[in-house]
């Protein structure tokens, strides 16, 4: 039995706030696919505050960049916020490369990041 490259978990874990918790590799692939399609169904269910946790990442590629891009860009559409809680300093360098630090929103952990977007802030 093989290990998957990316493990995916959701909760709703405040009314219309979701945590979609990824852990291992987001990369080229089916698996990363999940990512998006999971956003989507948050968002046709009314949840609009999406934040992911992704202190258990330990690789992203340039798809795995284009994944939270194309997630930001449904949430902003759907009119919802979306959030990044635990990035690894490796990670944090990866957004900061890509000037995308100055675009999503960072949290140290997951409990400042419900606090700050249950209080409506971004």
């Amino acid at each position: 039995m093989t290990t998957p490259l990316l493990e995916v978990h959701h909760a709703e874990v405040d009314p219309g706030l979701v945590v979609i918790t990824l852990a291992g590799k987001l990369l080229l692939g089916r698996e990363s696919q999940q990512v998006e399609e999971l956003v989507t169904q948050c968002l046709a269910q009314g949840k609009k505050s999406i934040l992911f946790d992704i202190a258990g990442l330990t690789r992203v590629d340039s798809t795995g960049i284009g994944r939270f891009i194309s997630s930001y860009n449904k949430i902003e559409e759907a009119e919802g916020r979306m959030g990044l809680a635990g990035a690894t300093p490796h990670l944090r360098e990866c957004f900061r490369a890509t000037q995308l630090d100055r675009v999503f929103r960072f949290y140290d952990d997951v409990p400042s990041a419900r606090a700050a977007m249950a209080g409506g802030g971004n």
